[in-house]
């Protein structure tokens, strides 16, 4: 059993075992009750330590995918009854859910960054400095607009993407997702219809259709919102809203330009359209950039901190005009008490020392080899990629086979959990394209799934 193990990666080599092992289980089509290679022979043919090898056997027995047996070895557990493959199934957003999924498998298109990658030193050295000196945010709810001091620090950050505003307009929420929710409850009614851009951000359509708001599509292109379409449906209906991603556009990857970003600017002053901009990803971006909230201070402006540092450490913030955030904060207060007082000196202790801008810049470097890995992955199995994204998280792409079935025979059969094929629609409209995340594009599973599709290679049965 030869594991393909890269030393030189910033992925831990257990956890590069624990992929390994997976991928050499479902490219074999292991039986179950099948006996693993001894951890003395896998150790020896891999230059591995046995320890290692032993750690990652042992987190495959703590995902079900193998059972220890004292003196005889590690074998492949059996099938779990499908009543319990429902219960223990792991949702994430945009995901092909099936009765038969499996621990171990690879969520290709996932939305965050794998947990591999998240680094613990930093923030745990923030947690034990605001637990000795800030007694009072780990007992308290942090005020209306949140923490005086992470909007300090928020406020620089805005000055550094050319968005000029006073404290006073900004507002902290528990991520991203919750300035959303605020938003759409304050400024919106039962009724009103909002222009999204197809394909999109699947929680926000649900969202909105919680909210019994109706959707208007536009095409999303490589420039960014198709501003022909979007002018028809203003003259049209006259949209209360558009929602809009700059910066790394989930799904797609692509990135507003200059001339999209104005023509839209001018068509929602036009016809008084609010516009949302959703820049999740702000911190993953380095270099010049067009951001709708840098050319109008009219622009509601929505970011956050989950995608890059915690899922679980909820922050996120949204910019508006001080009476908008007014309403907002009310309305936050009513609902949830406001946030995390704790959470947001968290944040602040990690971006006033430094430690939480180097983190991203780490994660740019590392997500900038990975793209161009994929990208090149992508190419010689010849799928079409739209628009060749130059940062995020994101590609978005789809096979040239034509029968999406193979494609996702050889997703199951490599152990590659693929998207929904109509989660980013907003009316649920059926495709063949993927969001691929840079990040698992590389993974021994993704590499042999891609391959297994490449046109000249024969499909397995």
């Amino acid at each position: 059993m030869e594991l393909r193990i890269d030393r030189q990666a910033l992925v831990p080599v257990v956890q590069q075992i624990v992929d390994a092992l997976v991928c050499w289980l479902r490219c074999n089509d292991v039986a179950p009750g099948a006996r693993l290679p001894s951890v003395r022979h896998i150790a020896r043919i891999n230059l591995l330590s046995q320890s290692c090898v032993v750690e990652a056997c042992e987190r495959l027995v703590a995902q079900g995918l193998l059972v220890s047996r004292q003196g005889a070895g590690f074998f492949v557990a059996a099938a779990e009854p499908i009543a319990q493959e429902k219960q223990d199934l792991s949702w994430f957003e945009g995901a092909e859910v099936r009765h038969s999924l499996s621990f171990g498998e690879l969520k290709l298109g996932d939305g965050g960054l794998p947990e591999s990658w998240r680094e613990t030193d930093d923030l745990s050295y923030a947690i034990r400095q605001v637990s000795r000196t800030d007694m009072a945010g780990l007992f308290n709810y942090s005020t209306p607009l949140g923490l005086p001091a992470l909007r300090q620090q928020i406020l620089k950050r805005l000055i550094q993407l050319d968005i000029k505003v006073d404290d006073n307009r900004i507002l902290t929420t528990a991520g991203a997702s919750q300035g959303l929710d605020l938003i759409v409850r304050t400024l919106l009614k039962p009724g009103d219809c909002v222009v999204v851009e197809s394909p999109g951000y699947p929680m926000l359509f649900d969202l909105l259709k919680l909210h019994a708001i109706r959707m208007l599509e536009i095409p999303r292109t490589p420039t960014g919102p198709d501003v022909a379409a979007l002018e028809a449906l203003l003259l049209e209906h006259r949209p209360r809203g558009l929602f809009i991603n700059s910066f790394y556009h989930n799904p797609t990857g692509s990135s507003l330009t200059p001339t999209v970003a104005r023509r839209v600017l001018q068509l929602a002053k036009a016809h008084g359209m609010l516009v949302i901009e959703d820049d999740v990803y702000a911190d993953l971006h380095s270099g010049p950039g067009t951001r709708l909230a840098a050319l109008d201070d009219s622009v509601i402006y929505v970011g956050s901190y989950s995608k890059t540092l915690s899922s679980s450490l909820r922050v996120g913030f949204v910019v508006a005009g001080a009476e908008v955030v007014a309403r907002l904060a009310e309305v936050k207060m009513i609902s949830s008490m406001g946030a995390s007082g704790f959470c947001e000196s968290v944040l602040a202790c990690l971006l006033a020392n430094g430690a939480y801008r180097k983190l991203v810049q780490r994660q740019r470097q590392r997500l900038s080899s990975d793209r161009q890995a994929a990208l090149q992955v992508l190419e010689d199995a010849e799928w079409e990629v739209f628009g060749r994204p130059v940062g995020g998280l994101f590609i978005w792409a789809r096979s040239r086979m034509s029968d999406y079935a193979l494609v996702l025979a050889q997703a199951q059969r490599h152990g590659v959990l693929l998207s929904s094929k109509t989660a980013f629609s907003p009316t649920g409209e059926a495709h063949d394209w993927q969001r691929i995340n840079v990040a698992h594009a590389c993974d021994p599973r993704a590499r042999a799934f891609f391959q297994a599709t490449a046109p000249d290679r024969p499909q397995a049965s």
